[in-house]
């Protein structure tokens, strides 16, 4: 291995390790954000290799290859950016990225018996899932919205990539805290629900499981949140 490689994995494991990730908002200094872009990233928040976590709930492949997954889900406004690489920081091109999380009120499209409404049935709707192919430098982006929450789980985004044709890997994205509840308990139609938010990234063991690394750096631009994740994958 060179030692280009030999030092860009360094930095992989430097920035997976950071404790910034899950306590703030684009809180990195420049001298993290210049030698992330130095290495062809889009964000220091690195999880490498990405831990594979359960698929559920509610997988389903619509076929849907399209950019803005939100249909007619009300919600801030969020970009979701995820880069694909090798743990050298190679990036992987043309790898297929499906991502699916539930609207503002805890729902699913395509499922009856809904983990935050067991009588809400979206079976035939699609909303908030999609399918994009990583460009050049390993990366996708969707348009969607903030992600609400449902009994049991904190914020999160579920995402699959696919390597020629077959699944590599299956995990999840999570978001500071502090935001999330911010918008649960201030913004429209987060803040209709009855009931306060039951599981927060501390107490959610998939989060512990994973760790920092799955952590999205989300930064707040004029237009709603960019929410941006580097994921190691090994080939």
């Amino acid at each position: 291995m060179s030692s280009s490689s030999l030092s860009r994995r360094a930095l992989l494991s430097a920035f997976a390790a950071t404790p910034l990730v899950t306590t703030g908002i684009g809180a990195f200094p420049a001298t993290a954000r210049a030698e992330a872009e130095g290495a062809g990233l889009i964000t220091p928040n690195v999880c490498m290799i990405a831990p594979e976590t359960t698929a559920g709930p509610y997988y389903l492949d619509p076929g849907l290859v399209r950019q803005d997954i939100r249909e007619d889900r009300a919600g801030a406004p969020m970009t979701i950016a995820l880069q694909v690489v090798q743990p050298d920081c190679t990036p992987i091109g043309n790898a297929r990225v499906d991502v699916w999380h539930c609207d503002a009120l805890g729902n699913y499209s395509g499922h009856a018996r809904q983990g935050s409404d067991p009588t809400s049935d979206t079976s035939g709707e699609t909303f908030l899932r999609g399918t994009q192919f990583t460009d050049a430098t390993g990366t996708v982006r969707f348009l969607t919205i903030y992600p609400g929450w449902y009994r049991g789980r904190t914020t999160h985004v579920h995402y699959m990539i696919h390597l020629d044709g077959d699944r590599a890997l299956t995990s999840q994205m999570f978001f500071p805290g502090a935001l999330s509840a911010y918008l649960y308990r201030y913004a429209e139609p987060y803040s209709d629900r009855p009931a306060e938010q039951d599981t927060t990234n501390d107490r959610d063991g998939i989060a512990r499981r994973v760790g920092k690394g799955a952590f999205a750096q989300v930064r707040e631009m004029e237009d709603g949140y960019h929410a941006a994740l580097v994921v190691g994958i090994g080939t």
